[in-house]
């Protein structure tokens, strides 16, 4: 049985912050609380991840690695993004890494984001798909 939701991770092999966003979320989908969600990776740099990617068309190349929350519909049992219920561009917990008009977190690599995706930064998105 497919879960409701899906989390699309967009990375590449030998990226450190791609591996830290990967261990973050497989660690926190082993937590019961979550288990509405699975993790799905696409690896920008093969075919079939770069079609995901470019499918998404809402996340900055430059600004990987990035989420991007999907929503199981039943009709099709395809998954598409979740629309952003609140589309501003800065969030209290997310900063600049919040996508703009979908549920889901890219790397703010300026001075201020530093290049990381906390945990928080994470249960903040998944809990907004659930309001």
């Amino acid at each position: 049985m497919k879960k409701p939701y899906k989390i699309k991770v967009f990375g590449k092999e030998g990226c450190a912050k791609c591996k830290t966003l990967n261990q973050r979320l497989d660690k926190l989908l082993e937590e019961k609380e979550w288990n509405d969600f699975e993790k799905e990776y696409c690896d920008v740099e093969t075919v079939d991840g770069l079609v995901a990617f470019a499918s998404a068309e809402c996340i900055n190349p430059q600004r990987i690695p990035a989420m991007l929350v999907t929503r199981l519909q039943e009709e099709t049992g395809t998954y598409i993004p979740v629309p952003s219920r609140d589309p501003r561009p800065r969030c209290a917990v997310c900063g600049k890494s919040k996508l703009y008009q979908y549920v889901g977190l890219q790397t703010d690599y300026s001075d201020e984001g530093k290049g990381t995706i906390s945990p928080k930064m994470i249960t903040t998105v998944l809990q907004e798909v659930r309001a």
